[in-house]
């Protein structure tokens, strides 16, 4: 009987502190406890990038006003964004459409004298489908004046032209049945447009579904 209870009284011994195995779980519960708040911090670690307050349309010029500070978690790729940290240029243009809240990536700016795509107003006087917003893909097709008064055979003139921005447009009367498309034109194409123009052509576009020009 004594036997046993010695036994017990061995079981129920309160550990040591200079048990190896109870320093080794407090080292253990304490390495978990540092991976975790590494972990967490890690996670958290956030920067400052610039947005567009609204769309910015290819060929507009980037000025603070139309900009905001987001916080954002950016990692690796922070280099290739402009943040207040690096600042942003005086003079850039957007070479690209930027969408409203978008951040403004490095390669979506430049300067006006190198971009090889301006913006030229077409009025429109047919209905334009849904789909053809600003940043989506149109073919504008060409018919000019024949000498019978009417016009001849439309031609494809520019496929898959970029839409940068739609406007209502007006009559002589006030109404708003038209639309001033801003299509960009790539500069080798920009004199047949324009001569079109002129010579009072009857300008269509056709919302282009492959988006990519021909």
């Amino acid at each position: 009987m004594s036997g046993s209870t010695a036994a017990g009284g061995a079981r129920l011994k309160k550990p040591s502190w200079k048990d190896p195995r109870l320093l080794v779980g407090i080292l253990l519960v304490l390495a978990s406890v540092v991976g975790v708040i590494s972990l967490v911090g890690a996670a958290d670690q956030t920067s400052e990038a610039y947005a567009a307050r609204e769309p910015i349309a290819v060929g507009e010029k980037l000025t603070m006003d139309k900009l905001h500070r987001v916080k954002v978690r950016l990692g690796d790729v922070e280099q290739r964004y402009v943040t207040p940290e690096s600042g942003l240029v005086d003079g850039l243009v957007a070479v690209q459409r930027i969408g409203k809240d978008q951040l403004l990536p490095r390669e979506s700016l430049g300067q006006l004298d190198a971009l090889d795509r301006k913006p030229v107003a077409v009025t429109i006087e047919e209905h334009l489908p849904a789909q053809a917003a600003a940043g989506s893909r149109v073919d504008v097709w060409v018919a000019l004046p024949d000498a019978r008064n009417g016009f001849s055979e439309p031609t494809l003139l520019l496929p898959g032209a970029e839409i940068a921005q739609l406007t209502p447009g007006s009559t002589a009367l006030g109404s708003t049945r038209s639309t001033v498309v801003m299509v960009l034109v790539p500069d080798e194409q920009m004199p047949k447009l324009l001569g079109a123009q002129a010579n009072k052509a009857k300008i269509s576009v056709v919302w282009n579904p492959g988006g990519a020009s021909r």
